[in-house]
């Protein structure tokens, strides 16, 4: 295959990524105000919402994992043409996601007792259990919402989700800097400020896609299929083979990032602050990727569905190349304004130089990360799920972890030992990936031709 045959993939993939893109790029530029404008609060705040979030995303990620289920199978039905399937599947799984983000607030309440046992600082934790108590209750509203999302994009709608988040954000972002700080009156609120700007926002995104999804004929069509009982046991089935491991899937590499947010944390304030910059950095680059990713799995999902293999093969590794490309540009950035970039974070001195020198190590894992996440997006949308989780636990709790641990706290690297693990399980997620998605659509070719 050459060049010339992949530019109409890079075109097709680009035209589905670029709102997602949007999306994520709206959700990250959210959390860089809030980290922005809750570091200018001082080092103690940042630090606890950097210890509270990495907590919280557990149970968040794990939740978007659990909705992310859906997508392949919507995907392939919606590329069959078989429309009742994919009306039936909607039902079922809005069912199903309910009943999860339910128990996950419960089970992540249940966590925050365990916060003044993790090793930090009394303040930060202090701080932490104020913005996390409030976040938590965003759950609900946010874990529903990307259930709607993930079908959306499972029948190739984008744009909706990308006018939602954009204008959530701005509010977001708005009542940030109302409730922060305090203005029109209110009360200065601080870290819980920045929590409750969020809820209200997740709110609203969940309400006012429900409102679209009732008003557009493209999703409305679907509710007519709608029947009685609610759970039909063997598309729950379904959903759940993939939903299941593509939860624990996603636990694993961010049980990877929060423990090792909580190893720098065992160093101090300014490494887990200068942690929280880096990492604010790496989420931005990685959530325009995921962008890519979903156009993935959407593509590949629907050449799956047709039948075509080869189109499918070629539509993944474009994902691939432009994944690659787009976060090597964001790693080249980050070298070059390693040390102006936590001048927007902070002005503590000692945490812009460690933080500066954390971004060179994300800027090298950017390809690898690019690698893993699109390479993994495209065994998504083959409903492979089940292999990819094991090669997870080898990549981050066999690599990463024990890595980033004898780096960090034996070796006495501190923060940049434990991004030293970081770098190389993402290094080994992306070879693994990568061979797993060039085996299985080689497999699929040639028992085509057969």
């Amino acid at each position: 295959m050459n060049l010339r045959e992949y530019i109409p993939f890079y075109k097709r993939n680009l035209k589905v990524a670029i709102p997602v893109m949007l999306t994520h790029a709206g959700q990250i530029t959210v959390q860089l105000a809030d980290n922005i404008m809750v570091g200018h609060l001082g080092t103690k705040e940042f630090a606890a919402v950097s210890f509270a979030n990495s907590i919280i995303i557990l149970g968040m990620v794990f939740g978007i994992g659990f909705t992310q289920g859906l997508t392949p199978h919507v995907g392939q039905s919606f590329g069959k043409g078989d429309h009742k399937r994919v009306g039936l599947l909607l039902q079922n799984s809005l069912v199903l996601n309910t009943l999860a983000a339910v128990l996950l607030t419960f089970i992540m309440f249940d966590i925050s007792f365990f916060m003044n046992s993790m090793g930090q600082p009394e303040q930060v934790v202090m701080y932490g259990k104020e913005y996390y108590s409030i976040i938590l209750f965003s759950m609900v509203p946010a874990l529903l919402f990307f259930g709607i999302r993930q079908f959306s994009e499972g029948i190739g709608i984008t744009k909706y989700a990308m006018y939602i988040t954009i204008s959530a954000n701005l509010i977001n972002i708005f009542l940030n800097w109302v409730l922060i700080y305090g203005h029109f009156g209110i009360e200065p609120m601080g870290v819980k400020g920045a929590a409750l700007a969020t809820l209200i926002s997740r709110y609203l995104m969940l309400i006012s896609f429900i409102v679209i999804f009732f008003k557009i004929e493209n999703y409305k069509k679907y509710l007519k299929y709608f029947t009685k009982p609610l759970i039909k046991l063997s598309l729950v089935k379904d959903i759940l083979k993939t939903s299941i491991p593509l939860s624990f899937q996603n636990l694993v590499e961010i049980t990877a990032f929060s423990l090792s947010a909580i190893m720098v944390g065992w160093n101090g304030e300014i490494s887990l602050a200068s942690h929280q910059v880096a990492m604010s950095m790496s989420s931005f680059s990685f959530m325009l990727a995921l962008g890519v990713g979903a156009a993935a799995t959407i593509r590949v999902s629907h050449q799956y569905g047709y039948g075509d293999f080869r189109s499918m093969r070629i539509a993944g590794f474009a994902a691939i190349h432009l994944s690659v490309a787009l976060m090597s540009l964001c790693g080249i950035a980050y070298i070059v304004f390693r040390n102006q970039i936590p001048l927007i974070f902070t002005n503590d001195l000692a945490v812009r130089s460690l933080a500066a020198k954390l971004l060179v190590i994300s800027a090298l894992f950017q390809i690898f990360d690019a690698t893993q996440l699109s390479c993994l997006a495209c065994l998504r949308a083959l409903a492979d799920v089940r292999v990819p989780l094991l090669l997870s636990i080898i990549s981050y709790y066999l690599v990463c972890l024990p890595l980033g641990y004898l780096c960090g706290t034996v070796l006495k690297m501190g923060a940049i030992g434990v991004w030293i693990g970081l770098l190389l399980g993402l290094f080994f997620a992306a070879i693994l990936f990568l061979w797993r998605f060039n085996k299985l659509s080689n497999q699929l070719i040639k028992s085509y031709h057969k």
